[in-house]
């Protein structure tokens, strides 16, 4: 339960229309209030107050009725330039970008405050009379109607400016950057059941039923989209009532075809209509991909950028850069952490769930892999993935870590040979990749390097 509502309030926090709707509300409830407090106040102490606005009702008229058109055609205005921006982000940041632009809450504010005047200054509007015998003019209100405006004034100014930065590509790079930053800090090292110590490093196949595969029972999925999210703790409650092992096929940001195995259930005699119910609402399947439980997300946004940068029609090898710069800043941060086992226990130490996850090599691929193939020809994006990957090699912790960082230096090195025309570029891809040698070297001594040098020979063969 908990997991779907972080799902739909996610998706409210991407959406336009849900800030300015709640603004709009406050701003209602204010507008009685303020009018409660108008009935109540005499005119006398209106004169008396200097700061209130005292004037009569055609006067009150005017002056509402200039600001709530006012209003509306500046909100008018900041849509078409939200709308604007967002194109422009598409076409040269990439389309799964627009969900970022969606989400930055000043532009909601801005929408909102716009929208919230020009209902405001309505709802007063409406009580003003003048037919004699019963005329009535909410000062208070009118004069709240007033800084109204003056703050959407300010609130206009900074708009203009916050829209001028926000599409600058350091500032774009950035904002993702932290986004992957704090999906790592969120689910790593995440667990669910009893994952640490020498639990999260025992042999699973001793704790597997020897007959997992034959005995198994398919929970097959009930729709078709992106896997964006994962119960954990619902199927780990599940499989602990049921006294039961489940293995996921599939981890958050894998597209599912509705009917394929989802789960597998051990043992298939405890599978009942209403199990199959339960574990399938323990997965959120979507139209796209969300960063809730999908830290390649994040990266996948980063290495858009620079693919789309070093595209021909843009050519612009500096953003390239930049997205690698944040994305090893990224590794070295996960190379930090413990990577979640895949095989989870309960209190009783009896395995429950094998739920596939992320490792420092898949996203270490995810990161470097299109850029290093779109960038081959570039000298500058090739030498600096060399140094980025140098840096990070200083901060990994595993044998399986260097063997990825070295698999994609491998890489990088051979494809500057075929993609680099002058040779003093490949020279300085060379001597970078030296470089990188020696800072994995640093980690393991005397261990590190020669297993480098034997994996580059049996590369190059």
């Amino acid at each position: 339960m908990k997991t779907r509502i972080v799902n739909i309030w996610d998706a409210l926090n991407s959406s336009l229309w849900f800030v300015p709707s709640l603004m709009a509300l406050v701003t209602t409830g204010l507008s009685f209030a303020t009018l409660a407090i108008d009935w109540t106040v005499k005119q006398k102490t209106i004169e008396q107050a200097g700061w209130l606005w005292a004037g009569g009702p055609s006067g009150a008229r005017e002056i509402l009725s200039t600001i709530a058109g006012s209003m509306i055609t500046v909100a008018g205005v900041a849509f078409s330039i939200t709308i604007v921006v967002m194109t422009l982000a598409s076409s040269q940041f990439g389309p799964r970008l627009l969900r970022n632009f969606m989400r930055d809450t000043s532009n909601q504010v801005v929408l909102g405050t716009f929208i919230s005047t020009f209902i405001y200054c309505l709802l007063i509007l409406r009580t003003i009379r003048d037919d004699g015998a019963s005329e009535f003019v909410p000062h208070i209100s009118v004069t709240l109607g007033i800084v109204s405006a003056l703050a959407s004034l300010g609130v206009l100014i900074y708009f203009i400016h916050h829209v001028s930065v926000s599409i600058q590509a350091p500032i774009v790079i950035a904002r993702v950057a932290e986004e992957l930053d704090r999906g790592i800090a969120r689910l790593f090292p995440e667990k669910v059941g009893q994952n640490t110590g020498e639990q999260g490093n025992k042999e699973p196949a001793s704790d597997l039923p020897p007959d997992f595969l034959r005995q198994a029972s398919a929970v097959q999925s009930s729709a078709t989209g992106y896997l964006q999210a994962v119960a954990a703790e619902a199927l780990m409650a599940i499989a602990e009532e049921n006294d039961l092992v489940l293995r996921l096929n599939y981890r958050p940001g894998h597209f599912v075809v509705q009917g394929t195995a989802l789960v597998l259930v051990w043992p298939k005699e405890r599978v009942s209509p209403q199990l199959v119910d339960k574990v399938n609402s323990s997965f959120i399947i979507g139209p796209e991909r969300t960063e809730a439980q999908d830290v390649e997300f994040s990266v996948h946004q980063l290495v858009e950028v620079a693919v789309r940068a070093l595209s021909p029609g843009i050519n612009d090898p500096f953003t390239a850069v930049t997205c690698a710069d944040r994305l090893g800043a990224a590794l070295c941060r996960l190379a930090a952490r413990e990577i979640p086992s895949p095989y989870r226990y309960d209190a009783r130490n009896k395995l429950r769930v094998i739920a596939p996850g992320v490792t420092f090599a898949d996203v270490t691929d995810a990161a470097f892999n299109q850029i290093r193939q779109y960038g081959r020809s570039s000298a500058s994006v090739t030498i600096r993935l060399l140094e980025v990957l140098a840096v990070v090699a200083r901060q990994v912790q595993t044998e399986e870590d260097r063997a990825a960082l070295l698999r994609q230096a491998i890489m990088i090195e051979r494809g500057s040979r075929e993609g680099l025309a002058e040779e003093q570029d490949r020279k300085n891809v060379e001597e970078r990749y030296q470089s990188f040698l020696t800072a994995l070297d640093e980690k393991v001594s005397g261990k590190t390097d020669g297993l480098g040098r034997v994996l580059h020979l049996s590369a190059e063969g």
